[in-house]
């Protein structure tokens, strides 16, 4: 029988163009660890983790030119200079790897879901699988290092209970909060690890950035991760807990940069992006009031520091556009 071609649904371009752009940013940061990298442990993470990347991009080209679809241009070898003397230490490297894992992963499976033809889930499924198992590895790479702080742990309940009161705005205000619970604890615990990573980037990124418009904004950028870092810090405390995540100084003293001023606005907005969807899922589980609040706040926070990321990239012609639809009304 003829074989007809299926053409690419939307959540299909969506996919393998957001993954072959993200890949491509990646790259240059894998390969600018890899000039330096000392640590033998570390090492073959990064290297497979850009090894992944590069398979990645290759096997959406060729997608894409199977389908006529144009490719983007994403970024390349002239966004990074590998002369440039390290800016992060090997530590960091392995934080990075651990942190995109975790974007990744969560992007891959929600992604799946969404597709129907059979190359691009053949594509999503191998890369959920390839990317699953690399941040395996970097996870216990941490934890065998000792720069990974495992969650809050609590009692395990003595029996299975039934919430009898409701738990609610009216008892918060009344100063009647019940304990946190065990989800609450746990979203707590990765907010503040994600901002603590991003400080760090922030830090590195500052630290070289001689543009005064990108330097001012990432700056912002700083000031709001150690906002919630603080937030849910002193929540933690409030409720007994010890306040978690110590972050050390994984930067060097380079003031060279070894990345073009528009990879670094966009590895910024992309993280920024990441943030405000995983505040939304944080805010979504926590049923006491306050902490609810204090998501809310700050994901209307964090959205106008992404609209701000994006308005410098588009203002600066940085910004590829994705895929459109067609205009009918014009």
């Amino acid at each position: 029988m003829e074989q007809h071609q299926i053409d690419l649904t939307t959540p299909e371009m969506t996919a393998l163009w957001t993954t072959y752009i993200q890949n491509t940013a990646t790259v240059c940061f894998f390969k600018h660890f890899l000039t330096y990298i000392q640590d033998a442990e570390i090492k073959p993470i990064v290297e497979e983790a850009l090894q992944l990347s590069n398979n990645y991009i290759n096997e959406i080209k060729d997608i894409f030119i199977k389908d006529q679809f144009p490719i983007p241009k994403g970024f390349s070898e002239k966004d990074v200079d590998l002369s440039a003397p390290p800016l992060f230490t090997d530590l960091f490297a392995l934080s990075f790897v651990y942190r995109v894992g975790q974007i990744s992963v969560d992007f891959y499976a929600k992604a799946l879901t969404k597709v129907a033809r059979s190359d691009t889930v053949q594509f999503l499924d191998n890369a959920l699988c390839t990317t699953t198992q690399l941040y395996k590895k970097s996870l216990n790479l941490m934890l065998s290092k000792g720069i990974y702080d495992r969650p809050p742990k609590i009692p395990y309940p003595h029996k299975v209970e039934y919430i009898e009161k409701d738990p609610s705005l009216l008892q918060s205000l009344l100063g009647e909060k019940r304990p946190i619970n065990a989800m609450e604890l746990g979203e707590i615990f990765y907010t503040i690890e994600r901002n603590c990573i991003g400080l760090l980037l922030l830090l590195g990124l500052i630290q070289v950035t001689k543009d005064k418009e990108i330097k001012d904004y990432l700056i912002k950028g700083k000031q709001l991760a150690e906002k919630q870092v603080e937030t849910f810090n002193k929540v933690l405390k409030e409720e007994g807990q010890i306040g978690s995540i110590p972050v050390t100084m994984e930067v060097t003293d380079s003031t060279l940069s070894p990345f073009s001023s528009r990879l670094i606005l966009f590895i910024i907005s992309t993280t920024t992006a990441s943030g405000i969807q995983l505040l939304a899922s944080s805010m979504s589980v926590s049923m006491r009031k306050d902490i609810a609040t204090h998501y809310g706040q700050l994901i209307l926070e964090v959205m106008r520091y992404g609209a701000k990321g994006s308005d410098l990239l588009i203002k600066r012609g940085w910004m590829e556009q994705p895929p459109q639809s067609v205009n009918r009304m014009k």
